[in-house]
């Protein structure tokens, strides 16, 4: 069995994150509203049925914007952290809310799920790893600096997303204020481009097929630069710019000899009405 993934939006404009198998699938973060991840989800043939759980990484409103009304409206069962709740003062049914826990492991179907600490300026923010038959994609987004943790979770990945969220030369010269400027690179804000490949060139695992960079700045990066520099040393790699403005194309991966092609959507069999998008 392998695993589908896709970024539903990636950016400070809102982050949503798709990862599942052939029956299910989790989401990381619902930073969009409700009826725009429906309607990104159905123009990727993804049948949110498949949903079966959220996992939220932290409280910022790029990455719970859509998250209420999307659980209550689907009764999906959210994981977040007590701290993260409680910072996001969102309203959500107790019966279907679920504490995260550093290092912990929540099974889902025939997904599993690790939560992990990371450095970010939020109440108590997590990383993700989604695996299934030995197959794992990483969420590694909004994280203020490479920790043990990132390390040894990012070794034992075959995809990824990973953030490259500035060139530190265009945020230097750029139009933020300076206070702004020292919460991302304070450690607890951002990686930027050259801590990201640092982390993919001394720590990427040889079996590791997908990159997608993720969570880019508008105004302090270039996708075309990035995926330059990564592309320069990605080997067999696929490296992708994970975009802020619309889905990626889903991407199969799995530790089989199966083509990656294997994926497969019929425009036909996901129809509007399959969905209530009103």
């Amino acid at each position: 069995m392998a695993l589908h993934f896709t970024s539903i939006n990636s950016g400070s404009n809102g982050n949503c994150y798709y990862i599942g198998n052939e029956t299910e699938g989790v989401l990381v973060d619902v930073g969009l509203t409700c009826k725009e991840v429906e309607k990104r989800m159905l123009r990727l043939g993804l049948s949110i049925d498949k949903v079966k759980a959220i996992f939220i990484s932290h409280e910022h409103s790029d990455h719970i914007k859509g998250l209420a009304v999307f659980a209550r409206k689907y009764k999906l069962p959210v994981y977040i952290s007590v701290a993260t709740l409680r910072s996001s003062r969102l309203s959500l049914d107790e019966q279907n809310t679920f504490n995260l826990k550093h290092n912990q492991n929540i099974r889902i179907g025939k997904l599993d799920i690790t939560a992990f600490s990371k450095f970010h300026d939020a109440a108590d923010p997590f990383s993700f790893t989604v695996e299934c038959n030995d197959v794992r994609v990483g969420v590694f987004t909004d994280i203020g600096s490479v920790c043990d943790r990132l390390v040894t979770q990012f070794k034992r990945c075959h995809a990824a997303f990973l953030e490259a969220n500035y060139c530190a030369n265009m945020l230097a010269n750029g139009r933020y204020p300076y206070f702004l400027k020292q919460r991302i690179t304070s450690g607890r804000g951002h990686l930027s481009n050259a801590q990201a490949l640092d982390l993919f060139l001394n720590h990427r695992p040889d079996y590791m097929t997908h990159l997608l960079l993720s969570h880019l700045s508008k105004d302090n990066n270039d996708p075309i630069l990035v995926e330059e520099m990564f592309n320069s040393v990605a080997g067999n790699t696929l490296i992708k710019i994970a975009s802020r403005e619309q889905e990626s194309e889903v991407y199969f991966i799995s530790n089989t000899t199966e083509a990656e092609n294997t994926y497969f959507f019929d425009p036909s069999l996901h129809q509007p009405e399959q969905l209530n998008l009103f």
